[in-house]
């Protein structure tokens, strides 16, 4: 809720200031004159966003309440207009605000509903746009086309399914064959549907794969996807199950070097630097609390693998008590684990007992962002139970990553195949807006207090 709400207010935010910016030029028609009066009646166009913001919130939340439908977006669009507008004329009617700018205010408040309804208009109905929506034609057999199938049926819109064409085993087996007739129905039938990708999903690759007519396909302007590689698209995370070890070689991404290494270090001095200076005055308060709550260290230490399989110490705020793993040895967190302290449930919710680990980011073990350390014990064990898990540790380990975002607290061997799946897709696909974005998605995560 707190974070639908602020992108909310954000994104309304940025209309307000279009429907501002556009509504003063219309009537000054003067940059110039535009800028005096904006500057000279800042307090009274800051009320009036205020006033905006704080009515379709009010609105918003008041009709989440009672599980508002999709279809009831016009109305709440509507419901906020009319509150926004009689508040305004209210602090109008009390006070000597929009004196003399009344014209402009009412302009704005007209324009900022028509920015929202285009918005609900587009949201609603962006998939019709030309270049919006890939059109899907599968070429395969099996469960893997099968699974491509309904890959791109849920992938809210974004993909539209629109043919399956199957190949069985030995049928294109004839090369022959398929010079003499390189077209076959495979282009016709993509054409017929408006196909702009195909994807080749063979489960059973032996006289099933149509060379020549897939060549088609591309040189008349589709794109020719492989299976794991539309996988990887739609959902964010790899097709670990169908990737073979060359794959890893001639694909492209995996290059977190150079350039885009200092700048990711000298991001993560930067900001680590930031924000131990921002809680540094809460710490005591924080390490009272936990001293107050249980018996034990304030600090946790513990042995975890870090870039290269190599060893480091990372720290944070203990949560759990001080015998934890006296009786069971190395496990997992569970789910409403016992040995978690009342005040450490709280601090695992909101990811404060990370705080520490922005230490281990300034000292160069860790990074902002990068797949979750795991401990040794762990590590031993996954590496020979899950295909390429070594290679989560070409990259610096983070105390945020694509993982943490995308993927609920894992605790179990199926939770770190699911995991790994994002962390070398991150690797992958690295760049620094990346880690921007995935910060910002933490900062949503937590609001939502997902983390247990």
């Amino acid at each position: 809720m707190v974070a639908t709400t602020s992108i909310r207010v954000l994104r309304e935010f940025v209309f307000l200031s279009f429907a501002l910016f556009f509504c003063s030029f219309l009537i000054f028609n003067d940059l110039k004159e535009m800028l005096s009066v904006c500057m000279g009646r800042s307090y009274d166009l800051g009320v009036l966003a205020g006033v905006v913001l704080l009515s379709s919130v009010a609105v918003h939340l008041t009709l989440d309440e009672r599980k508002r439908r999709e279809s009831d977006r016009y109305n709440t669009l509507f419901i906020s207009l009319i509150v926004a507008t009689n508040a305004a004329f209210f602090v109008y009617w009390q006070t000597d605000l929009f004196v003399r700018i009344e014209e402009m205010v009412l302009l704005v408040l007209c324009f900022f509903g028509l920015v929202q309804s285009g918005w609900i208009i587009l949201s609603r109905h962006w998939q019709h746009i030309p270049g919006l929506t890939n059109r899907v034609v599968i070429v395969g057999n099996g469960q893997l086309a099968e699974d491509m199938k309904s890959l791109a049926l849920s992938s809210s819109g974004r993909y539209r399914f629109q043919d399956y064409i199957e190949c069985l085993p030995g049928q294109f087996a004839d090369i022959d064959a398929q010079v003499d007739n390189p077209a076959g129905y495979i282009l016709e039938r993509a054409k017929k549907v408006r196909a702009n990708q195909v994807v080749v999903s063979l489960s059973e690759r032996r006289g099933a794969f149509p060379l020549h007519q897939v060549l088609s396909c591309k040189l008349n302007g589709m794109e020719v996807l492989e299976a794991p590689e539309f996988y990887e698209r739609v959902n964010k995370k790899l097709m670990l199950e169908n990737i073979r070890p060359s794959w890893f070689i001639f694909a492209k991404g995996f290059k977190i070097i150079g350039i885009r290494r200092f700048f990711k270090r000298l991001t993560d001095i930067i900001l680590s630097l930031v924000g131990i200076a921002i809680v540094a005055p809460f710490l005591p308060i924080v390490a009272l609390a936990i001293k107050l709550d249980s018996p034990g260290p304030v600090l946790f230490k513990q042995i975890r693998v870090g870039k290269g399989d190599r060893n480091f110490v990372i720290y944070k705020f203990r949560s759990m008590r001080q015998d934890a793993e006296v009786r069971s040895g190395a496990v997992w967190a569970r789910k409403n684990d016992d040995r978690i302290t009342k005040l450490g449930r709280f601090l695992r919710k909101s990811r404060i007992d990370e705080i520490p680990q922005l230490f281990n980011v300034l000292a160069g073990s860790m990074s902002l962002v990068g797949p979750r350390p795991e401990r040794p014990v762990f590590v031993k064990k996954l590496k020979k139970v899950i295909p390429y898990y070594s290679e989560r540790h070409f990259v610096k380990p983070g105390i945020t990553g694509w993982a943490q975002v995308r993927y609920p607290y894992g605790a179990s061997v199926e939770d770190a195949i699911e995991k790994l799946r994002y962390d070398l897709y991150y690797i992958k696909n690295y760049t620094l807006l990346f880690d921007l974005g995935i910060m910002f998605g933490t900062i949503s995560v937590m609001a939502k207090k997902m983390g247990r």
